[in-house]
């Protein structure tokens, strides 16, 4: 190996208290870079734009997936980016290479069924941490607010004559969400069962603040056990996925999605198109006449 990339891994140890696992990634992303550089007559600290150029290319010609790719590239650039700080380059021939394109992650789901079991194990804990817990997971399902929101909650954004909710999002921007009737009981349970004088539906242990993520996450783990789900599988995020994935798949377009989420760009919401795109399929199979099966079209 050259003694600049023996250079650059001794400052990803020292400076940057790099993991063994991470020292061995960059050896192998910058060997294999290496041994192509090497057969175009190019040094590894030496290779001009096009072996870069090149290289990235005959990633993708060997199949390697794009994760793979964009993990060597990030493995190039700050390898060169340590050359030009040390003064063994005047360039960087990484600089114009386009990273990758990752595919999206599709979010994590509960199914319709757990998320009833989550409610239903809510429902069942006793006292006001029962009111909690239910009026917060039903308000989470039934709006697919962001935790930070929920948390944020004041009391006046809840009315008991007004089936909706006041959301202050992103940006400081407010949206009216409708509240289903079972979220709209559960919050007039938990102000009920509120026996303190605090500005927010949620008031954490000093009611002049709301209850902290790290309790309302704690609490949420204890439901999830209790019903029976991975804990792990759980979070409040979860639940702004499974509202919006629900929703689709009973109709909602994505415009409106959009509005009752609080994104600003429509594209945000554009990963649960996943979702329509099954229903969709279900409704052709179902109703388009060349879906029907051979034998059901009859004959002589």
């Amino acid at each position: 190996m050259d003694s600049r990339v023996d250079a650059f891994l001794e400052m990803l140890v020292v400076e940057r208290g790099a993991a063994r696992n991470t020292i061995a990634s960059y050896t192998l992303d910058l060997t294999d870079f290496a041994d192509f550089a090497a057969a175009r007559g190019q040094g590894v600290a030496a290779a001009d734009a096009g072996t870069c150029q090149a290289y990235m290319a005959s990633l993708h010609a060997r199949g390697l997936s794009a994760r793979t790719a964009a993990r060597r590239l990030s493995a190039l650039r700050q390898f060169h980016l340590f050359l030009l700080r040390e003064g063994a380059r005047t360039d960087d021939p990484t600089g114009h290479l386009d990273a990758p394109k990752l595919p999206r992650p599709l979010p994590k789901l509960l199914s319709e069924q757990e998320v009833d079991a989550l409610l239903d194990a809510a429902r069942r804990k006793p006292g006001r941490t029962g009111a909690l817990a239910e009026a917060a997971l039903e308000i989470l399902y039934a709006t697919g607010m962001r935790v930070s929101e929920l948390l944020a909650l004041p009391r006046d954004a809840f009315s008991r004559e007004r089936p909706a909710i006041i959301i202050r999002g992103k940006g400081d921007k407010e949206r009216m969400v409708p509240l289903s009737a079972r979220a709209h009981t559960a919050a007039s349970a938990l102000l009920a069962a509120t026996d303190v004088a605090s500005r927010y539906l949620f008031p954490g242990r000093d009611p002049r603040q709301p209850l902290t993520r790290q309790a309302f996450f704690l609490l949420l783990k204890q439901v999830a056990a209790e019903a029976g789900l991975d804990p792990a599988r759980v979070s409040p995020h979860v639940l702004r996925h499974a509202f919006a994935s629900h929703m689709l798949a009973h109709g909602a377009d994505l415009r409106s999605l959009q509005t009752l989420l609080g994104h600003a760009d429509i594209s945000t919401v554009q990963i649960y198109t996943h979702v329509q795109t099954d229903r969709l399929r279900r409704i052709v199979e179902t109703h388009h006449p060349l879906s029907r099966p051979v034998s059901d079209e009859g004959g002589g």
